[in-house]
């Protein structure tokens, strides 16, 4: 089994969304941060790849079509090196509406305490290596790392090529997603999930204010 896409927008982008939708037009798993969390010896992996460690990635991704959300995201450039006929897929949004979203989730479980549970304190490690060292340092501040965010985003325009690249906004449903792949659009609904409230009640952040 080969990647067909490689996700490289970031996290709070509608990534677990995409992996419901792609694995729904694939009938084979999407790869996403939850996996890690399900594999835990993935997680060395991804905290090796970050000090420059490449790792084996058709092994790592042997039973997959697609990744969404970091850590994968982090290493778009390699991966579509990788697999060369992979489609990239860069799912992005406001920028002002993405750090709302990633402070109160993904930043707030990487600043709190470490859990007690070694699996998820594992991977929370690995989390903020990889955003460390494939984002920024600064992703604490607004202003950086929406600079890191935006930066990101242009980056991955500039370096893959048009007819290989699809931008997609998580309002865009699957039109352009199976348009690209070449695949009849399902009948049911394009799955919704994931919201900020929903990540902090599943994480044990407590309601946003």
């Amino acid at each position: 089994m080969s990647l067909r896409v490689i996700g490289a927008g970031l996290g709070r982008t509608g990534t677990h969304s995409l992996k419901l939708a792609l694995e729904r037009l694939f009938g084979a798993p999407c790869y996403h941060m939850l996996e890690v969390l399900q594999q835990p010896a993935h997680i060395a992996i991804w905290q090796n790849a970050a000090a420059g460690e490449t790792p084996r990635w058709r092994e790592v991704f042997t039973r997959y079509r697609a990744t969404v959300d970091w850590p994968a995201a982090a290493f778009w450039k390699e991966l579509s090196d990788e697999y060369p006929d992979a489609l990239v897929l860069l799912s992005v949004r406001e920028v002002d509406d993405w750090w709302a979203s990633a402070d109160r989730t993904i930043f707030a479980v990487s600043r709190r305490e470490p859990p007690r549970d070694p699996v998820f304190s594992a991977q929370r490690e690995m989390a903020t290596t990889i955003l460390n060292e494939r984002f920024t340092h600064g992703w604490s501040d607004e202003r950086i790392a929406k600079q890191a965010y935006l930066r990101h985003n242009d980056e991955v325009r500039r370096k893959i090529a048009r007819d290989r690249l699809l931008e997609w906004q998580p309002g865009d449903g699957w039109e352009p997603i199976c348009a690209r792949l070449g695949l009849a659009v399902p009948s049911e609904a394009f799955p919704h999930v994931n919201t900020t409230e929903e990540f902090r009640a599943m994480a044990g952040l407590g309601r946003s204010r």
